[in-house]
């Protein structure tokens, strides 16, 4: 793995909302959700009744932004990717709880949770936003510095073996 792939990793494990950018009946929206990161795929829950989740059904194609709260133009960084986004089941949505509960434990303890959280999660469905291009931000390099990262010549997406 080269150095960009590592920074841009390190920087979505190291963060938590990522923004959606979705589009559907209703027109254009922009939602945070907090997510999990496995290599380059983003793991993210949410109501099914959302607008965001609603548009989902329309356009399955998104884009996300993660990105500092700055105040000055050389501390901006950040991704911004594009891709598609699917609900998952089964195997792959246990591997994305077993994740996510590691990132956020209040999740990931749902005996210990409180009875407002464990409501809402049970009314929750997962996604999987499988970026085709990726962008990473650095003004520290540059003003408007950016490098691409193709994520579809990287791997493809793999459900995990059942009991992971």
């Amino acid at each position: 793995m080269d150095a960009l792939h590592e920074r841009a990793l390190a920087y979505l494990r190291d963060h938590h909302v990522m923004t959606l950018a979705t589009r559907g009946e209703e027109g254009i929206w922009a939602s945070a959700v907090f997510y999990v990161n496995d290599s380059f795929t983003l793991y993210f829950l949410s109501s099914p009744a959302s607008r965001h989740s609603q548009n989902f059904a329309v356009d399955g194609r998104l884009a996300v932004t993660i990105q500092e709260d700055c105040a000055d133009w050389p501390q901006i960084k950040g991704v911004q990717a594009e891709g598609g986004v699917t609900e998952i089941s089964g195997d792959e949505e246990r591997h994305a709880r077993a994740l996510y509960g590691d990132k956020y434990p209040v999740v990931g303890k749902l005996a210990r949770a409180p009875a407002a959280i464990v409501k809402a999660m049970a009314k929750v469905r997962w996604y999987r936003f499988a970026p085709e291009r990726l962008y990473f931000i650095d003004n520290s390099v540059g003003f408007g510095h950016r490098d691409e990262i193709d994520c579809r010549a990287l791997t493809t997406v793999q459900a995990p073996a059942a009991g992971r």
